[in-house]
């Protein structure tokens, strides 16, 4: 197969996977504080993304048995079934079966993570890791924030509830395309040794200070997700700027910094591009500390903070996918890079649970601030995590 036709794959299964991502971190936040529930309550809902971490307890399954295609696609149909059940929700405090809704549709998009990366890392060539990973990036900013948020468009035509069924409708289309997705055959001998292959993996010198690095390389982002919609809705900022500044211009400058970072991994290495981007992604969120202390709502600060917040999103993702994309073993990249991304999500996810109570305590500057320090330590392992880029001898 072509490297032209696997970007195209590769952009259309990264829609599907960026999607419920954009629900999850855009419409919720804002629906929920739409219909006056708490911060703090908000907050314990961003939690739910330890699902995404808790996913290695069953990737093996995923690597083990059938096709990627049909776990995504099965995932898909769970998805479309949560949002329906949100669809009759109107109350301000969170309710036991929304909680279940919530939680099977988060639990449904861990597991399809897992199986489009283990296709995605098993059909790209080592060395194509640049462009591969800004079209998946590519990809996952338009489902994720264009077409996610492009839903902030119909609440005021149809109420939330019609929202959720466009969206749930959504879902399964989805989960009708991806059965086209062509295979990527994983030999049976190697899927029944997953555990053996992974615990050699594991074994490698530096394994502490390569995850350690995993962990807190994009925690910054992480923890101030859930509170940057929220402070647009306090700003007074309508779901169609939302939709507009932070989905549409933002998808688009999302896009420009993954290709730019692309073209800059395949020139001067991963490694490098991992320290470049990292920093800028960590003054992306001061910028954003800035504009919550002091412009006082002024709308081009708001943004131009967003803007700039996308742009440097780009960048840093594109490094950090190259990094995780080329020290997994292609054979059993479902469970192993299932692993990298828990350890990545589990900081974060972490830090979400408070987030609201902490942004109540200390105001949107000081908690946008702080979450710029949450990753500085992440450096101080990038010497070890550049030593695996390059295989054992």
């Amino acid at each position: 197969m072509s490297l032209r036709r696997k970007l195209f794959v590769i952009a259309v299964v990264y829609v599907v996977e960026g999607f419920p991502m954009g629900v999850f971190t855009g419409l919720w936040p804002y629906f929920l504080r739409d219909l006056g529930v708490s911060l703090t309550e908000i907050g314990f809902v961003a939690g739910l993304s330890l699902l995404w971490s808790l996913k290695v307890f069953w990737s093996p399954l995923v690597d083990r048995f059938g096709q990627r295609s049909h776990w995504i696609s099965g995932a898909q149909l769970a998805m479309a079934a949560g949002l329906l059940a949100l669809s009759g929700f109107d109350e301000s405090r969170l309710l036991t079966w929304v909680w279940v809704a919530l939680t099977v549709y988060c639990a449904a998009s861990a597991t399809q993570d897992i199986a489009i990366d283990a296709f995605t890392i098993g059909l790209v060539d080592t060395g194509d890791e640049g462009p591969a990973n800004a079209m998946r990036m590519t990809g996952y900013r338009i489902g994720m924030v264009g077409l996610a948020n492009g839903l902030f468009f119909l609440p005021r035509f149809l109420d939330w509830s019609g929202t959720w069924i466009v969206a749930a409708a959504l879902q399964a289309m989805m989960a009708i395309c991806v059965l086209a997705m062509p295979r990527v055959e994983v030999p049976l001998e190697a899927r029944r040794e997953t555990w053996t292959a992974l615990r050699r993996w594991l074994s490698r010198s530096g394994a502490w200070g390569v995850f350690a690095f995993v962990l807190l390389y994009r925690i910054g982002d992480s923890a101030m997700g859930p509170m940057i919609t929220t402070f647009w809705n306090d700003q007074g900022l309508t779901e169609e700027e939302v939709g507009l500044v932070s989905g549409m211009a933002g998808g688009l400058v999302v896009i420009v910094g993954a290709w730019i970072a692309g073209s800059i991994v395949s020139r001067i290495g991963i490694g490098r591009a991992l320290l470049g981007a990292g920093g800028l992604a960590l003054l992306s969120n001061v910028g954003y500390a800035v504009v919550a202390a002091y412009a006082d709502g002024s709308r081009p600060a708001i943004y131009a903070a967003s803007l700039a917040e996308s742009f440097c999103a780009g960048m840093a993702g594109v490094a950090f996918m190259s990094f995780l994309m080329r020290i997994c073993e292609k054979e059993h990249a479902a469970v192993q890079y299932a692993l990298l991304t828990a350890i990545y999500n589990l900081a974060g996810s972490l830090l979400k649970i408070p987030s609201g109570a902490i942004t109540e305590a200390i105001g949107y500057a000081g908690y946008f601030a702080l979450t710029a320090a949450f990753a500085l330590p992440a450096f101080a392992f990038l010497p070890t995590a550049r030593r695996w880029l390059h295989p054992e001898p």
